[in-house]
């Protein structure tokens, strides 16, 4: 079974910046791709990043594109999400989930093992 679980946010000033982490524990986690998704009230989850098993394929959202970077590190057992400009509409719910198709999908129903998500609060 796989656990992820996320920290780091917080409430910022727009052009601040922001490192989340999603911590992961399992045997098997290391074979999954871990992807970053958001989410605000009313709204579906929104893919924003996700990091292939051995990092070689990274896919961002165009919406975060340039400003964000995923990264990992298996022996760590830890994936980063770090936000740079935040913009007001960045504010989210941030989740990290494992892409159970280990195809580094960018759809929310192709993941599982969700998080219990981080905050993210940007103010203009």
């Amino acid at each position: 079974q796989v656990q992820l679980v996320e920290s780091g946010g917080g409430l910022v000033q727009a052009g601040d910046s922001l490192r989340l982490s999603c911590e992961a524990s399992g045997r098997s986690w290391t074979g999954y791709p871990i992807g970053w998704f958001r989410q605000v009230p009313g709204k579906e989850r929104e893919f924003v990043a996700v990091v292939s098993m051995t990092t070689r394929t990274i896919y961002y959202a165009d919406s975060v594109k340039g400003r964000f970077t995923i990264s990992r590190d298996n022996a760590a057992n830890s994936v980063w999400l770090q936000m740079n400009s935040l913009k007001p509409e960045d504010t989210a719910v941030y989740y990290c989930a494992a892409d159970r198709t280990y195809t580094t999908s960018i759809l929310a129903k192709d993941y599982g093992f969700w998080g219990q998500g981080t905050r993210v609060t940007v103010s203009s």
